[in-house]
């Protein structure tokens, strides 16, 4: 079983309702019936109403509006899902990932197991983040700072529902960007996002400062700050097996 992921930016002017219509109600359909055995959406919908925390440059490209994680069987063609998705008003880039599921819902305080259906739209809100490594980091040192350190650091700090890092192997389309690493944050509630002190799991201002000095030191060690693509979504498990997923890493600590 592969996991693919095709992350989404609208091909014509469509508002946020109709996005979510159109991976669900159409695009999500067209997928199974080519054969995808898992499809998750993430999508920022008219259910989201704040914006991405992540520091962005005024001149910096457009974000990213969706991304859909496929579970495909070996020797499924990735040109297929992602005609679907062009098919449906957006432009694709597509990858091959290895999935790390470092928390699912349940496995921590901040959030009781799944009991939602396949099809209704998971609580709070979910970060969707795209990782660049900078060209001056080995690979493997890399994943060790991003596996090693940024992964139980911000486990530690921060109130997530969910954590999920999916390691690139593959860029599928032509043109996409080469990221290396694709992550999924679900958090309990809007608040949650925007409150500092439950961002950074803090008690007081001093607490608050320390935390956010903690964590920018660690992003900034493995990741270039200003070019950190991050959009928040709603989530939905449009075909799932109801249960974790996760693959074990020689990078797990």
């Amino acid at each position: 079983m592969n996991k693919l992921i095709y992350v989404l930016w609208p091909s014509r002017p469509m508002e946020r309702r109709a996005r979510r219509d159109a991976l669900l109600d159409v695009a999500a359909p067209a997928l199974i019936a080519r054969g995808a055995r898992g499809v998750q959406v993430n999508v920022e919908d008219d259910d989201v109403h704040i914006g991405s925390p992540a520091p962005r440059l005024p001149l910096s490209d457009e974000p990213f509006v969706a991304s859909v994680c496929l579970y495909v069987d070996d020797g499924a063609d990735p040109r297929a899902f992602a005609d679907v998705l062009r098919a449906g008003g957006f432009d694709v880039a597509g990858y091959r990932v290895d999935e790390h599921l470092y928390t699912e819902y349940g496995e921590n305080p901040h959030a009781a197991r799944r009991t939602w259906p396949d099809g209704v739209r998971s609580p709070g809100v979910t970060a969707i983040t795209l990782l660049e490594r900078p060209a001056h980091i080995p690979k493997d040192e890399w994943m060790r700072r991003w596996f090693g350190r940024q992964s139980p650091m911000s486990e530690w700090m921060q109130p997530r529902s969910r954590y999920v890092r999916n390691v690139v192997v593959e860029v599928l389309t032509e043109g996409a960007f080469p990221y290396e690493g694709i992550v999924e944050e679900a958090w309990p509630s809007e608040r949650h996002v925007t409150d500092l002190g439950l961002f950074y799991g803090a008690r007081t201002p001093l607490e608050i400062a320390k935390n956010m000095t903690t964590m920018l030191r660690s992003v900034t060690n493995f990741l270039p700050i200003t070019r950190i693509p991050n959009v928040l979504t709603s989530e939905y498990f449009v075909k799932s097996d109801f249960g974790a997923r996760g693959v074990t890493s020689p990078f797990d600590r």
